[in-house]
């Protein structure tokens, strides 16, 4: 009997599973499975197949699809978070770079990524799992909007930007970054005529300076 070539071998035989794998490869197997298909349709047997894993290795690290959510959500946006934090003690005394480096970081660390698709998964799927929710909404958007409601709120202090409504402003400005990242997940890819990054951005920040840029003082008529 002739003997199989390599090639023929390597396509006959099953897949071999690793027993070992780093929580770092389960929780980005969790996090595409979560951008493709949603948290509600995404198995845990799919994510430790993906990672190359068995169930069993999984629950070594996550006891639940909602540890594992937590866990990504941990490791790719609360970085980001603390990265805006650490900025907004750097340019203490500089708010419109404070806002222009939020806006173009939150674009370079999420929005762009993979991690982008998670803001159209939590609108869409919010209300039918409300802890995941409450971790998301506490751990990310209460932290997410203080940062730039603080940032405003000196502007303001400083004469460099006028007085608004400082509790609202957060969402004011996160509002076109969440357009942008849900075109991205939603129509630019499946129908073409995705959204030009740099061009929306660019013009969104041209149009918050001088919706926020104070007055000029009135000049003292010639006497």
């Amino acid at each position: 009997m002739a003997e199989k070539s390599p090639v023929a071998a390597q396509r006959s035989a099953p897949r071999r599973r690793r027993k070992e794998a780093r929580p770092q490869e389960l929780t980005a197997a969790a996090l595409s499975l979560f951008v493709e298909k949603g948290f509600a349709a995404t198995r845990l047997d799919e994510v430790a197949a993906r990672a190359g894993v068995s169930k069993g290795t999984l629950y070594l690290y996550f006891d639940s699809k909602e540890a594992l959510f937590k866990a990504v959500i941990a490791e790719g946006v609360v970085p980001a978070i603390e990265a805006g934090e650490a900025m907004l003690e750097r340019h203490a005394d500089d708010p419109v770079t404070l806002l222009r480096g939020f806006l173009y970081e939150w674009w370079a660390l999420i929005g762009s990524t993979e991690l982008g698709g998670i803001p159209k998964l939590m609108m869409s799927e919010a209300r039918n799992f409300p802890e995941v929710a409450a971790y998301y909404h506490e751990t990310v958007i209460r932290r997410g909007l203080r940062l730039i409601r603080t940032a405003v709120q000196r502007g303001v202090d400083m004469g460099v930007f006028r007085r608004v409504n400082t509790e609202l402003i957060g969402n004011v400005f996160m509002a076109p970054l969440l357009h942008l990242a849900l075109w991205r997940h939603s129509f630019g890819a499946c129908c073409g005529g995705d959204l030009d990054a740099q061009r929306f951005l660019d013009t969104w920040f041209d149009l918050l300076m001088h919706g926020l840029g104070a007055a000029p003082a009135p000049r003292e008529e010639a006497r």
